[in-house]
């Protein structure tokens, strides 16, 4: 059944015009140059390059449609005198009845069951299709978050943001990365940006860190306990104290010699200290402890000069691409002063207690860790550098590496469109081959009923249906005659030459219908197998006189609505008719 129909671009119907519609049975009316001609041609010839803008819905191949219009007539009556023959099926032959009858009512109900399969499967596409709405909508994001306004990453989306369509076949295009990508969104952005405008500058690289005095760190004398003379008078007692460095820094204390009597000890204040004490202390103090400690104190200097070279950081903090790296920068660099730092103290503290030994800890690693670091942030600035001289290429490969997060970032809504789709593919494949498989078994009843209206079709009831409907009308100067196999034409009395050209409009107009009434009851070739016809009558009585007009009015009720019956009057032998009529 006929549920659409589009008309554009033809005739009076310049821009589209559509008629929707769910019931069996339409009536379209309008004023003359309305285009209800021009819609009866379209569905009587679908196929002229005139329609081609044209459509139409709800057919399928077990319909054809049969349209009454003006072209109808001309084509089927004035072009030829002789009408083309309308087959029916004969009641003679009883069993190939039985058989042509059982085949139609088999395809009645594989129809059935097949419409409802096609009901299936225009479901499973419908909701396909939804869901390919819903994944193209949520796509549709991206187009909404990076275009429009001084969005930069907009030129990423070029050719993409037409439409919904071509945005989500692009993107699911691409194939999922294996890994997240390293560059966020964020990161593509701000590339733009350095490269873009007055962003574009070159940045200059920062420095690594050339910390000479690391081999002081593993000097010996750290360890060693620097002590005095052994040989002095007092190196026992010192020695058996553990106190030579409280010693040697109370020789700051004792007055210089020589005494003219003795003098107040500084630590116990007792008139204990003598010419010979002083010499015996200072001489426990030899040139060995006083080179070691002099050598500690050349460390420090040293170390303490080193540690001046390493770079603030402020140097590495006002560069733009510091921010990359700025949270493994601030440990690192944290790590290395702090132990330079550290073993600063360390060696200050040792100048003051000689005797202690000390161990330094190695800036090595820590000054490896950091250069390496600093080689990566130039490695970037290197890149940068580079882009801001080959803008075009790295604006390609940032747009690559856009559409890289992008699929990452909208891979679960693909990823169930796609389950989704291979679903519904299973299920419109095994819905599509069932389909098919009752097409073939409709063919195998066609099949039948054509090979069995081999034996059965003739023209005699079509003959007689036309004559008996001219009756009816009150026409009985002319009737219809078999002509060839499958051919008939119009007789006057005894006069069988040109007798359709005498006819008078009406009469052609009435001949012509009664004719189409046979082709909608009948069948106009031998091996038609009767497909579901769809009816359009285009204005059948304007030729009419008023005489007619009821009586093709009640014929097209009578074949299309309704059932008559004839009966006989029991008394007077009379014939009644009675209209019964089954409106669907």
């Amino acid at each position: 059944m006929i549920s659409k129909i589009n008309l554009n671009k033809v005739a009076s119907y310049k821009s589209q015009a559509i008629l929707e519609t769910d019931k069996k049975v339409n009536l379209i009316y309008g004023l003359n140059g309305t285009g209800k001609s021009t819609l009866s041609n379209y569905l009587l010839k679908r196929d002229l390059e005139k329609f081609k803008n044209c459509s139409v819905e709800g057919l399928d191949d077990n319909h054809e449609i049969l349209v009454y219009n003006q072209t109808f007539i001309q084509e089927s009556f004035f072009e030829s005198e002789n009408l083309k023959g309308i087959f029916t099926l004969s009641k003679e032959n009883k069993e190939a009845e039985i058989k042509i009858a059982e085949a139609e009512k088999e395809i009645n109900e594989l129809d059935k069951v097949k419409e409802k399969k096609i009901e299936d499967l225009g479901k499973e596409k419908k909701s396909l299709d939804n869901k390919l709405d819903n994944a193209k909508n949520t796509v549709w994001k991206i187009k909404t978050d990076y275009s429009g306004g001084d969005r930069v990453l907009e030129f990423c989306l070029e050719g993409h943001k037409g439409s919904k369509d071509k945005l989500f076949s692009h993107i699911e295009s691409i194939s999922k990365p294996t890994t997240k990508p390293s560059k966020t969104i964020e990161n593509l952005k701000d590339e733009v940006q350095s490269i873009s405008g007055e962003n574009a500058q070159k940045y200059t690289h920062v420095p690594k860190i050339n910390f000479s005095s690391s081999g002081i760190e593993s000097k010996e004398l750290f360890s060693k306990a620097i002590v005095g003379n052994e040989n002095s008078s007092v190196s026992e007692l010192i020695t058996k104290l553990g106190n030579s460095d409280w010693v040697k820094d109370g020789l700051e204390y004792l007055p210089n010699p020589p005494l003219e009597e003795n003098q107040n000890c500084p630590f116990c204040q007792e008139k204990s200290i003598t010419n010979e004490l002083i010499k015996n202390i200072q001489g426990y103090f030899d040139e060995s402890y006083e080179s070691d400690l002099n050598s500690l104190k050349a460390y420090l200097d040293e170390y303490s000069n080193a540690i001046k070279t390493i770079p603030d950081k402020s140097i590495y903090e006002t560069n733009p691409k510091f921010e990359d790296f700025k949270q493994d920068f601030e440990i690192i660099y944290a790590r290395l002063t702090k132990i330079v730092e550290s073993n600063k103290e360390k060696i200050e503290s040792k100048i003051k207690t000689p005797s202690v030994a000390i161990a330094l800890d190695s800036s090595v690693k820590a000054t490896q860790d950091f250069n390496e670091l600093v080689d990566q942030i130039n490695t970037s600035i290197l890149e940068h550098n580079k882009n801001i001289d080959q803008k075009t290429k790295v604006r390609s490969k940032i747009k690559s590496q856009f559409w890289e997060n992008m699929r990452w970032d909208y891979d679960q809504t693909i990823e169930s469109y796609n389950k989704e789709k291979n679903n519904s593919k299973i299920k419109s494949d095994k819905l599509t081959d069932s389909i098919e498989a009752l097409d073939d078994k409709i063919s195998e009843q066609r099949n039948i009923i054509s090979e069995q209206q081999k034996q059965t079709v003739n023209i005699k009831e079509a003959i007689k249906s036309i004559n008996d409907g001219l009756i009816d009308l009150g026409i009985n100067d002319f009737k219809i005659e078999p002509h060839s196999e499958n051919l008939y034409k119009i007789v006057r009395e005894d006069n069988e030459e040109k007798v359709f050209r005498s006819l008078s409009e009406g009469e052609k107009m009435i001949i012509s219908f009664l004719y189409f009434i046979e082709m909608c009851k009948g069948k106009q070739e031998v091996t038609e197998t009767g497909k579901k016809k769809i009816i359009v009558i285009d204005d059948p009585i304007s030729s009419l006189s008023h005489i007619y007009v009821f009586n093709i009015g009640r014929l097209i009720k009578n074949e299309f609505f309704g059932k008559k019956e004839n009966k006989k009057n029991p008394d007077t032998g009379e014939r009644i008719v009675n209209w019964n009529y089954n409106y669907e």
